[in-house]
């Protein structure tokens, strides 16, 4: 056994302080937490108080795009998508299924997931629903696409939608909000913002919250943007409802009037599924997080070549520039770092931890990950998020790892920086 000891101000939803975290290097799982567990010559990785170390950060929504097909692999593939992931401070995501090959029973899941085995960081993959779909033969997690979004697993009407769902009772499901029937009405609207109103993910949020209640499902609702929203979210969970809501760092960060005064070209490439909302969303979304009524903070990575972005393919990447974007939101936003513990660390880890026993069945890759990841304590993965508040970043082209090569921060400039990422125990960038 190695034991090394890491000395930071360290942040839970609980609390932060000083103290020194012990962890064995040969299986990378933390063995004591403590405020004098050595001296400070002993102390193998020492940082200031212009650092803050958060447990390893994870985002609950990315599309990796590589599945058995290759199809998409120009855009990113597991290789890229892990090392993106590492560059944003992040140490497991959870990729999503529109893929040309979907993963939607035993088999197609399980190619699928062995695929991810030569990303650096663990990849949880959801399972996709479709009208035909049935539950797989052991734990995942499932996302319902209620309306057409990239690839081809989505339905076209809320009949079809219950059917479906009745086979996944008490099963963890995610819900893309945007009624089907109402984006057929306003496909021939002039822009984006008209063709996906925000009506259709209001009416969608009534019908997933419904689902959820009746089905007994674990729900969650994706990239959510719509300020009347939250109000029936918050409303659900206060009566008991079993439902968690992700925003992402792009409704958080910019407006629908922010985007109309861009060029043309570059309106196009900020378009999204749901849309960017105007300022009032944002604003709501912002408060919503800092008094805790967000569960996750999601980035909803989605790569596509320039080309596809200019001719109005839908979505932005997010992985390379997550705890840059944490800085903002605590620098400039004032929100609470306990908040982002939560939001950004625990909650996911919770997510991923709860399909672990299912993944080490599948692969004893994951045994090395001790009771899981997303807490400073012991027998949990040695993986953390550092982050220098006191040191800008502004975004570059040359800094991102992603095959898209685009962000839609690129130019911005956060107030703070990655640090360090220790993955297992081990320090891997910058």
């Amino acid at each position: 056994m190695a034991i090394e000891t890491l000395e930071a101000n360290c942040v839970t939803s609980l609390w932060v302080k000083r103290i020194q975290i012990q962890y064995d290097t040969q299986n990378g799982i933390i063995t004591n937490v403590g405020t004098h567990l050595v001296t400070r010559q002993h102390v193998t990785h020492y940082f200031g108080d212009e650092y803050l170390l958060f447990p390893g950060m994870g985002d609950v929504h990315i599309h990796a795009r590589e599945d058995v097909s290759g199809k998409n692999n120009y855009k990113e593939d597991f290789v890229s998508t892990g090392l993106s992931a590492l560059n944003g401070g992040l140490v497991h995501v959870s990729d999503m299924p529109n893929n040309p090959i979907p993963p939607i029973d035993d088999s197609s899941y399980l190619q699928k997931f062995f695929l991810a085995q030569k990303s650096a960081i663990p990849i949880l993959m959801y399972a996709g629903i479709g009208p035909n779909t049935k539950p797989l033969s052991f734990e995942v997690p499932y996302k319902v696409y209620m309306g057409p979004s990239v690839g081809e697993l989505y339905f076209k009407n809320n009949i079809e939608l219950e059917i479906a769902l009745e086979r996944y009772r008490n099963c963890w499901v995610s819900f893309h909000c945007e009624d089907p029937e109402i984006l057929e009405e306003h496909k021939t609207q002039e822009d984006h913002f008209t063709r996906r109103p925000l009506i259709a993910e209001l009416m969608a949020t009534e019908m997933a919250l419904k689902l959820i209640e009746r089905f007994g499902l674990k729900g969650k609702l994706c990239h959510y943007s719509a300020k009347e929203g939250l109000v029936l979210i918050k409303a659900a969970k206060s009566r008991g409802l079993n439902v968690k809501c992700e925003v992402t760092p792009q409704h958080l960060y910019f407006c629908e009037e922010d985007i109309k005064k861009m060029p043309a070209l570059t309106q196009v490439s900020f378009q999204i599924n749901p849309p960017i909302r105007p300022s009032g969303d944002r604003e709501a979304l912002l408060e919503a997080l800092k008094n805790g009524d967000v569960d996750f903070l999601a980035t909803d990575h989605a790569p596509h070549s320039p080309s596809e972005k200019l001719h109005g393919t839908s979505g932005l990447t997010g992985l390379d520039t997550y705890a840059a974007f944490v800085t903002w939101l605590i620098v400039q936003k004032c929100v609470d770092p306990k908040i982002i513990a939560k939001i950004a660390s625990e909650n996911p880890g919770d997510f991923f931890n709860q399909f672990l026993p299912t993944l080490v069945s599948k692969y004893p890759k994951f045994n090395v990950w001790g009771k899981g990841v997303g807490y400073i304590e012991a027998n949990y993965s040695a993986s953390f998020t550092i982050i220098n508040l006191q040191k800008p970043t502004t975004i570059t082209a040359s800094s991102l790892k992603t095959k898209a090569c685009s962000s839609p921060f690129l130019g911005v400039t956060f107030p703070g920086s990655l640090a360090a990422v220790f993955l297992k125990g081990q320090r891997l960038c910058p």
